[in-house]
């Protein structure tokens, strides 16, 4: 009977083991992969982290109407602002055409209607949808991040439902998500970033 006790503590204890030593390497492997995925930019005085191998570029390549709610669940391009300054900044999160991407893409005659193309940014305390045309100059969002803050966003895209263009249609729309301080500085790609390329 202590033969068996002893056999039972000792599997136990292995099993356990086993288990957090799974958890860790699990939890190391998922944020070593997401860090080596991320995608650094900055301004003057924010630091913001795209977390999509896309980096700042967003795209649609097909017409897929679908209805706001499942437009919600779509796929999403992620990001982090992070406020170095002791004082509270601002910034303007926009989304302008990308017309690098369209030369590359040699896409410039399958371009979506603005007017078909809706899009969401989720933030920190609402989500808001648009259709792609009302915007004006590309602004989403105005913001205020607090002193040393650090806020998460994200944006989607989809086609609207009741279009008249073929569902599988081949259209594109290629975008970059710019954040802009107040003083109409861009944040770009960082030094380090660049010359990895």
């Amino acid at each position: 009977m202590k033969n068996y006790k002893k056999q039972r503590m000792k599997s136990i204890i292995i099993i356990t083991l086993i288990f957090v030593v799974a958890i860790f390497a699990t939890h190391h492997i998922y944020y070593k992969f997401q860090n080596e995925r991320n995608i650094d930019y900055s301004s003057e005085s924010l630091d913001i982290t795209f977390h999509e191998e896309t980096g700042d570029k967003v795209s649609l390549t097909r017409v897929t109407p679908v209805t706001d709610a499942v437009g919600l669940a779509s796929q999403s391009y992620t990001f982090t602002v992070k406020n170095n300054m002791t004082i509270p900044v601002n910034f303007t999160i926009k989304l302008s055409d990308d017309l690098e991407e369209v030369f590359e893409d040699e896409c410039n005659e399958y371009q979506m209607p603005k007017d078909i193309i809706r899009v969401a940014i989720k933030g920190p305390k609402k989500t808001s949808i648009y259709t792609l045309s009302e915007l004006e100059d590309g602004v989403l969002s105005k913001q205020t991040i607090k002193a040393l803050g650090e806020e998460s966003f994200n944006i989607r895209l989809w086609t609207k439902q009741d279009i008249p263009l073929q569902a599988g249609a081949v259209r594109h729309y290629h975008g970059k998500i710019q954040i802009v301080e107040d003083n109409n500085e861009v944040a770009m790609l960082n030094e380090k970033e660049t010359n990895l390329g």
